[in-house]
């Protein structure tokens, strides 16, 4: 029995000695590096204009129809309660067609911006990867996220933005 304890005590013993490795690890500020790329800057450029465009069509489309609305709307105690009813039909259209637009919009966009920073993540993720291998990190975590309590490991954006050459 006392063999047998000892054997215990000595497993744990290794186990413990094992699982007390230090664990190197890294901070990086992932967020300012991204600010500082210059793909996202242009990805961020192009996205604007895209939504800036696809806004002033929307936005001409829906003042015609104000405007239709407003001439309808004067000229209604003219018309027969057919061609009101019409014109009802018409504008009733023309704000299904506005909402369409708003969603076509907003799922264009979605799509873009995906494609745009695929590359973007993908050139940071790679070189993250090339840096905390080249530095023996075990781990490199987001310096800006809310999870860190204290914070005094290595920080691993410098040689992030020597390597993407910023």
């Amino acid at each position: 029995m006392k063999k047998l304890s000892v054997l215990f005590a000595a497993v744990m013993m290794v186990v413990s000695v094992g699982m007390a490795k230090a664990q190197k690890i890294a901070t990086l500020d992932v967020m300012g590096v991204l600010e500082a790329m210059p793909e996202k800057k242009k990805a961020d450029a192009d996205l604007k204009t895209f939504l800036d465009a696809k806004q002033a069509e929307i936005k001409k489309k829906a003042d015609a129809g104000q405007a239709k609305l407003k001439q309808y709307t004067e000229e209604a105690p003219k018309k027969t309660a057919d061609e009101n009813k019409a014109r009802e039909a018409e504008l009733s259209k023309m704000n299904d067609e506005i909402n369409q637009m708003q969603d076509k919009a907003q799922k264009d966009f979605v799509a873009k911006r995906d494609a745009a920073y695929e590359p973007v993540e993908k050139k940071l993720n790679d070189v993250v990867t090339k840096v905390a291998k080249a530095n023996g990190y075990d781990y490199v975590m987001d310096a800006n996220s809310s999870a860190f309590v204290y914070k005094a490991g290595t920080d691993a954006t410098p040689a992030v933005k020597k390597e993407l050459g910023l």
